[in-house]
């Protein structure tokens, strides 16, 4: 075996999530904290994101400002950051740390040894192969962060016609991004009856920034060989048609990036796909956090680097001495409500005076007008909670407060959360 390395935090990944983590332990003096990211450089989706809306109020900075910023503020506070670095798999560790992981580098395999680990990450978005698209192969086939990435970090030449796949926010930007590279947008296809966007003007529009909207229509094929030549769509009412074009752009359909988390046995949550999570950010396996897209693919960056934040605070915690949560109780929804986390209750919260815990995010499948939502255990109802005057939209997180916990039956099953 290779000879194992201590330090005493280890976070996995240097996007939003693990570099506000990383920033908040090196400055808390947790020890030495390493940053590992496989990528060339750290700061996660925003470095290909050339479009404004990321940092704090009024989010005015571009992507790739935000995301030299916060590699900043972790390299300022201490933290050591390695590029190009992958995390392979884990190692039975010993009683000084518990956890040990295999990487590999630009100075070949290694083994480390951490007293915790903050897996960070983050979100992909499922390619075409996951999408069951059938056809040939060809070159000009991306998903959103391939073509971000090869048009704003490499200044590659993408084609000239596009389709993207899919009507809401990542769609639009996906839709930014081939205009910048200089090509035409053919069409936004997407299986909804409309677009899923917080756009008011694209709900029912057929034109969205002078871009043909073609809703209730899937791709059921890509076309040519070498290089693409089309797609073909099929409307809901049967009809079948062909769009020329070079380039077809898969966009949204984000999965969490669990293989690591996978190979560590760690629980993973039904809805999110992701860790199970309690509300301080522990997984089921002792010592080791996870935060970010990982855990609900897909919030915006400034939400993953909160939750990193907020990991960090309960890894100075575990570095204390404090007990690792017992498995918890689940947290799960009811349709139209696809995913909640936090998706685990510690039981001794409200024994030990912390009734209280931090907000739950949730997603919806479909539109929900005034959403009240409700959360029950055993037919008990614990809270009721109206979420306002709008309607809550698939694209958009919704919140429920943890003030309910204290509530919880400690011997009770599972709590569910369901809308109304």
């Amino acid at each position: 075996m290779t000879a194992v390395r201590q330090v005493d935090v280890l976070v996995v990944g240097a996007g939003p999530a693990g570099l506000a983590a990383a920033a908040r332990l090196a400055a808390a003096r947790a020890g030495r904290v390493e940053l590992l990211e496989r990528e060339a450089r750290p700061g996660g989706v925003p470095r290909h994101c050339a479009h404004r809306g990321f940092g704090t109020w009024p989010r005015t900075l571009t992507g790739p400002r935000y995301a030299r910023l916060l590699t900043a503020e972790a390299e300022r506070a201490g933290a050591v950051i390695r590029t190009r670095t992958t995390v392979l798999d884990w190692e039975a560790g010993a009683a000084f740390a518990p956890n040990v992981v295999l990487t590999v580098g630009p100075g070949g395999p290694e083994a480390l040894a951490a007293r915790a680990v903050v897996l960070a990450t983050g979100a992909r978005e499922r390619p075409r192969a996951a999408r069951l698209v059938p056809g040939t192969r060809p070159a000009g086939v991306y998903t959103t962060g391939e073509l971000q990435q090869a048009v704003h970090l490499f200044g590659q030449h993408i084609g000239t016609r596009a389709v993207v796949v899919g009507a809401r926010d990542v769609s639009y930007a996906a839709a930014r991004t081939v205009r910048t590279a200089g090509a035409e947008v053919v069409a936004l296809v997407t299986e909804h009856p409309r677009a899923r966007t917080g756009r008011a003007r694209a709900r029912s529009a057929r034109l969205v920034e002078g871009i043909p909207l073609l809703t209730d229509t899937a791709v059921v094929e890509l076309l040519g060989h070498g290089r693409l030549s089309g797609v073909r769509v099929r409307h809901r009412d049967g009809r079948t048609a062909v769009l020329p074009c070079d380039t077809v752009v898969f966009t949204g359909d984000f999965v969490p990036d669990q293989e690591l988390a996978r190979r560590g046995a760690l629980d993973l949550d039904p809805g999110t796909r992701g860790p199970a999570v309690h509300a301080g950010l522990h997984t089921s396996r002792p010592g080791v956090f996870a935060a970010g897209n990982l855990l609900h693919a897909v919030e915006p960056a400034g939400t993953a680097a909160r939750e990193g934040a907020r990991a960090a605070a309960a890894v100075l915690g575990h570095l204390s001495g404090a007990p690792w949560p017992r498995p918890g109780i689940p947290v799960t929804v009811e349709r139209p409500l696809c995913h909640v986390t936090p998706n685990r209750i510690d039981p001794d919260r409200g024994r030990l005076g912390h009734p209280a815990g931090p907000p739950h995010l949730l997603r919806t499948d479909t539109p929900l007008p005034r959403p009240v939502l409700y959360v029950h255990q055993d037919g008990r109802l614990l809270h009721r909670a109206r979420l306002g005057p709008g309607t809550a939209r698939p694209h958009r997180a919704l919140r429920l407060d943890g003030s309910w916990h204290g509530r919880v039956d400690p011997d009770g099953p599972e709590v569910r959360v369901s809308a109304g």
